[in-house]
């Protein structure tokens, strides 16, 4: 049985006619934990709603296949019931929408069956416990007043309940404090651990990847990457930082 899960193949993508991530090829195995890294304005983020089918973009050459199905043309809602999910910088607010309705809503959608309401409310406290969500926020308005730090554990909180076969994880540790940081990534390896599933995580910092076992690291300039490796790769830019990485792509 094959263990890859998304298969990348020579992926150009771009918006409003500008290229902005050439000739990119990644594969993704089950499980797996891989890293993206690389200055501001280097095309991660890009590549991650390329994946997630963003309609902003547009894919000018390459494939991206899915748990065996090539989505290059799926819909972002087709590609989340195939179970794909990403976290954004800047999660939005809707307003009249409780927390705890959008959650039961989205797992009936892209979920095999219901779930019983009973079991979804066991399954929410559980999962806000351990993100240290006050219980209260389930009735709140999506993002509705949240602080920055409150808003990415509402989206660990969809991570974890949704269970994709593949998360992609944008500046999920921006704006947050060290000891939020340590929660979300706590959350993030609950997930992991109970799903087997696959991440893709698109940071700056290392501090989210402290509770995870990372297996590849990818640095990303200029809209390709450069340059992949095991999880020692962090530390070599820790200590070195990208210029490195940009002298070789030159």
């Amino acid at each position: 049985m094959s263990t890859e899960l998304l298969n990348i193949n020579h992926l150009s993508a771009g918006i409003d006619g500008k290229e902005i991530i050439r000739d990119i090829s990644l594969n993704i195995g089950k499980g797996e934990t891989h890293v993206l890294m690389g200055r501001n304005g280097a095309g991660k983020s890009t590549l991650g709603h390329v994946i997630m089918g963003n309609p902003k973009y547009s894919v000018t050459s390459g494939r991206i296949i899915f748990n065996g199905d090539d989505i290059t043309e799926f819909s972002a809602d087709a590609r989340a019931k195939a179970g794909i999910f990403m976290s954004f910088q800047e999660p939005p607010q809707v307003a009249g929408l409780p927390l705890d309705k959008f959650l039961k809503t989205a797992m009936d959608e892209t979920g095999n069956s219901p779930i019983k309401y009973i079991d979804f409310l066991k399954e929410l406290k559980n999962n806000m416990e351990l993100l240290k969500i006050p219980q209260s926020y389930a009735g709140r308005e999506l993002n509705v007043g949240f602080s920055g730090g409150e808003k990415k554990k509402a989206e660990i909180l969809q991570l974890m309940m949704l269970k994709p076969r593949l998360a992609i994880l944008d500046e999920t540790d921006s704006g947050l404090d060290v000891d939020a940081a340590k929660i979300v990534s706590e959350g993030i390896h609950e997930y992991q651990i109970k799903n087997n599933g696959a991440l893709l995580i698109i940071t700056h910092s290392t501090r989210i990847l402290e509770s995870l076992k990372v297996d590849f690291v990818h640095v990303c300039v200029d809209g390709r990457i450069v340059k992949s490796g095991d999880a020692s790769l962090i530390d070599t830019i820790n200590e070195k930082g990208y210029e490195t990485m940009v002298s070789e792509e030159k």
